[in-house]
């Protein structure tokens, strides 16, 4: 990485101008990504990125920098030409830079890199072959497999001299199940802040099978008929609807600016009191924790929304200063080319008393979504719609027949006041999320859940 001496220089340049924080973000990091198309590898990458961000900021104004150099006086160079965009009388400075120890939560068995390529090849064969043989409408299967080893280390003008590892591992799985010209998906995608470990002692079957599962189960739905229907949504990947549709709107970079239907809220009911939602980056080895975020602080549990009533947000340094708190450790970017910004790590809903076929038991009439796909929001005022990969008719409380799709059409907030059952099996579905700092990995996730009532898009007739 870089020496103490050479973070300390380039920090005095930064703020030679007026600023009044500088941060040094430095970056190393190794991916493979191979992908299997029809059991054979369509592509194979390997690569190194390095490279180092600096930031500065003089009140709300923020600079930012990044270059691949890694000598001292063209980072100088680069420190100096980003200082240029701040006007200001410097300050004496006087920097000390201690390292900071801290215990790591996410211990890595087995090194990505350290494994062959053929081994890794020969599980995405594993989770091929499971797919594949599934059923006789399976037309194709793909299957793509991710690592990365990203070193930090993150100084800034504060005192903060902190390292971090960071080891991701991940599959993601599409079948496809045809029946003459018509077609339909499933996708199955985990992952987890492991090393190989997390492949080696997977049930690789089941994650070929899972998707093969949805997609010949699709295959033979009907339409799904269309109106304002309780809507129960599962575990796992369900989470995404309240990630989406309430998350961002919990994070500094609307709230600061107003630009969110959670404002100045706190204190406020904003959900009954079986909901309880919490971010936390600490969950050891979960696929969007960490021991640090992006900015040096230490990752934490935050609780968004307890027993319903709105406690908090997600604020990163910048953003703590147009609030005029302090970080809630949520500072995050994809790489050295972005500034960080609060964003989620693993967020969720917290199991309640329900159980899964209490829930069912308890609707009369309804739409099941068991596996959510993408969707769209606006933060500024919660809207959404949400298309659901795997859904069904649940009739005299029972599930019925599949029915494919539906979109689900709403607002956040407003069907977060609508959920009058939470179940008590709580699971984490793995996810990339993009913003204004790149594409991270995120968490989402929450036990079943039912909505009272959504606005349901199809094409079908009940």
């Amino acid at each position: 990485m870089l020496s103490k001496a050479v973070i300390e220089d380039i920090i005095t340049a930064a703020l030679s101008t007026g600023g009044d924080f500088a941060e040094v973000f430095v970056e190393d990091k190794w991916n493979t990504n191979i992908d299997l198309i029809g059991g054979k590898v369509e592509s194979s990458i390997v690569g190194k990125d390095f490279g180092i961000g600096i930031r500065i900021l003089k009140g709300l104004q923020s600079v930012y920098a990044y270059t691949n150099e890694f000598s001292r006086e063209p980072l100088i160079a680069v420190a100096l030409e980003a200082a240029a965009a701040i006007h200001g009388t410097p300050k004496n400075l006087t920097l000390n830079l201690t390292k900071q120890e801290y215990e790591n939560k996410h211990i890595i068995q087995q090194i990505p890199k350290e494994v062959s390529k053929l081994r890794k090849v020969e599980k995405m064969k594993e989770v091929y072959q499971a797919a594949k043989q599934y059923d006789n409408q399976i037309s194709q299967a793909l299957v793509g497999y991710n690592d990365e080893d990203q070193h930090v280390l993150i100084a800034n003008s504060e005192g903060t001299f902190i390292q971090d590892r960071r080891v991701r591992t991940r599959f993601k799985v599409q079948a496809v199940a045809s029946r003459g010209t018509e077609m339909q998906t499933g996708f199955y995608g985990p992952g987890a802040h492991q090393g190989f470990e997390f492949i080696e002692g997977a049930d690789l079957s089941y994650y070929g099978e899972e998707a093969a599962r949805i997609a010949v189960t699709m295959l033979h739905a009907k339409e799904c008929p269309s109106g304002k229907f309780p809507v129960i949504i599962d575990n796992e990947f369900g989470g995404v609807i309240f990630h989406e549709a309430c998350g961002h709107g919990l994070e500094s970079s609307s709230v600061a600016k107003k630009n969110s239907v959670f404002a100045d809220r706190v204190g406020e009911r904003v959900a009954p009191e079986i909901v309880t939602y919490i971010d936390d980056g600490t969950l050891a080895n979960e696929w969007g924790s960490a021991n640090i975020d992006d900015e040096g602080e230490e990752s934490r549990e935050n609780i968004l929304i307890e027993n319903g009533i709105l406690k908090g947000y997600l604020i990163d340094k910048l953003g703590g200063r147009r609030m005029n708190t302090a970080s809630t450790g949520s500072g995050r970017r994809e790489s050295y080319k972005f500034a960080p910004t609060s964003r989620m790590t693993n967020t969720f809903i917290a199991p309640g008393q329900s159980t899964h076929d209490e829930i069912i038991a308890n609707t009369e009439f309804g739409i099941y979504a068991k596996y959510m796909g993408g969707g769209s929001v606006n933060p500024a005022t919660g809207d959404y719609n949400f298309a659901v990969n795997e859904g069904y008719i649940v009739r005299n409380g029972k599930i019925a027949e599949p029915v494919r799709g539906a979109t689900l059409i709403g607002n956040g907030p407003k069907t977060l006041q609508k959920v009058d059952m939470v179940g008590n099996k709580l699971a984490h579905g793995a996810g990339m999320c993009g913003a204004s700092s790149g594409s991270i990995p995120a968490n989402v996730g929450q036990p079943m859940i039912r909505v009272s009532e959504i606005t349901v898009g199809g094409r079908g007739n009940e």
